[in-house]
């Protein structure tokens, strides 16, 4: 008798233990896990946008660096000169979106178009207050500048013009417009990857600087304010993206200027570079025209011509100049070599 309590005193333990364990068990599996599969991590990663695998990857050159791109520091400019008037609320259109983000904070943009929004411009042409036309040296010294304008004014590649400056090693400045850039992206990286040139900024849509559309050879200039920084902005972020190297000079469609367009490019940070020798004329003349264009340059002289023209004559009246130059013994030089007044 006895030994049958024991038995079942054993049994009743038993399955209290074994009642236990199973409710144990069952409340384990009723918490998630939190272990991570192990493709997981790739998959709760934020996709990128499109703006921005464009510059991370097509758009970005080997030597360009990874940081973001700073926003200019406004400069304080006078403009008691400018006419105070009341004109049309000028606030940030769609044309300022582009594929590229804006090195321009909201804030910054918002100040610049408030602080010239009831100015009036007094001038209008290619040698105003601001527009930088000598370099600054006594050195026997000459700057040769070609623009490549794109669109409709001409997105080819003078590259006999090119090859010339290479084979001969003359330094030049490049000021190229957001047009050509799009139609001759590889041509781009290898000229900016060349030191014999820099790169400058020829403008986003190849327009006259103007806060009131003036044109300027049958081409409309900017409209308000809004349009100056577009202008002025989007081709220089679009350069610093491709080249890893933020342009220092601009140099509008045509030239032309109005004297708040060109105080409200002063305070984006560039510098306006006007010339005092016309080179080609547009790319119109012939080669003797080019030819004793460049013939009267003098120590200083920044040399305005095309490379984006390779059907005229820009080339061969290049080409037949240099050596005479040389000969009466003037050097070449960037833009950048010396400062400029």
């Amino acid at each position: 008798m006895r030994e049958r309590r024991l038995c079942f005193l054993f049994f009743l333990v038993a399955m209290i233990a074994l009642s236990s364990c199973e409710a144990h068990s069952s409340h384990t599996a009723s918490i998630p896990t939190t272990k991570t599969a192990p493709n997981a991590t790739s998959e709760h990663i934020p996709k990128q946008t499109s703006e921005q695998v464009s510059a991370s990857t097509t758009d970005r050159t080997p030597n360009q660096t990874s940081e973001p791109t700073v926003a200019p520091t406004l400069n304080p400019t006078q403009t008691q000169n400018l006419d105070p008037k009341q004109t049309q609320n000028l606030e940030p259109t769609p044309v300022l979106t582009s594929e590229f983000t804006s090195s321009l904070s909201t804030s910054a943009l918002t100040a610049l178009i408030d602080r010239y929004s009831k100015a009036v411009p007094k001038k209008w042409g290619e040698q105003i207050t601001g527009v930088r036309t000598h370099l600054v040296t006594k050195e026997k010294a000459i700057a040769l500048t070609f623009d490549a304008c794109g669109g409709k004014e001409g997105s080819g590649y003078d590259e006999k013009l090119i090859n010339y400056l290479i084979k001969e090693h003359i330094p030049a400045t490049l000021f190229i417009n957001s047009r050509w850039i799009i139609a001759n992206p590889d041509t781009f990286t290898k000229l900016a990857a060349n030191p014999l040139f820099e790169i400058e900024n020829h403008g986003t849509e190849h327009r006259p600087l103007s806060i009131n559309g003036k044109p300027a050879y049958g081409i409309a200039g900017t409209k308000n304010v809004s349009e100056v920084i577009h202008e002025v902005t989007d081709n220089a972020d679009r350069i610093e993206q491709l080249t890893g190297r933020r342009p220092v000079f601009f140099r509008s469609g045509t030239a032309y200027y109005d004297d708040v367009a060109a105080a409200i490019a002063h305070d984006l940070g560039t510098q306006l570079a006007g010339y005092n020798v016309l080179g080609d004329a547009g790319a119109t003349y012939n080669t003797d025209q080019v030819y004793h264009a460049l013939m009267k340059a003098k120590s200083g002289s920044i040399v305005l011509a095309h490379m984006n023209h390779p059907e005229k004559d820009t080339a061969e009246g290049v080409i037949k100049a240099i050596p005479d130059l040389q000969k009466a013994g003037f050097q070449f030089v960037q833009l950048s070599t010396y400062p400029l007044e």
